[in-house]
């Protein structure tokens, strides 16, 4: 079973949010949790709202289709973050001239799976 859940236009630039996301990327879910609420970045915070809310959509689904559902089970499949749209701000500087600020914003993506078993054996 796999369940998804995307974050889009985090104010967050996309550099910062994908170093905490190699953080727990393949690990279990409850652990990446753990990791993420101890984690000193400012990016840890939208990042394990993502994965909290990927972990809900997991058991919805499991209760949708009838199937047992254990929360420790989950891992991360997939983790990524890819670049949202730029706001471009004007900083004004000496002499009349002005420096463009880009203040960049991320898409978080989580997937968070069921290890399959193998029984084709």
């Amino acid at each position: 079973m796999e369940a998804k859940a995307i974050a889009r236009h985090i104010r967050v630039t996309p550099m910062k949010a994908r170093r905490v996301v190699n953080l727990v990327r393949g690990k279990q879910a409850n652990e990446a949790l753990a990791i993420l609420k101890f984690a000193p970045q400012a990016a840890s915070e939208p990042v394990s709202k993502v994965l909290a809310s990927a972990v809900a959509n997991a058991r919805v689904l499991a209760d949708r289709d009838g199937v047992a559902f254990d929360e420790s089970d989950l891992y991360i499949s997939e983790a990524f973050v890819d670049e949202g749209p730029t706001m471009k701000r004007f900083q004004p500087r000496a002499q009349g001239r002005a420096y463009r600020i880009n203040k960049r914003t991320s898409h978080i993506t989580l997937v968070v799976a069921t290890p399959e078993k193998e029984e084709d054996q």
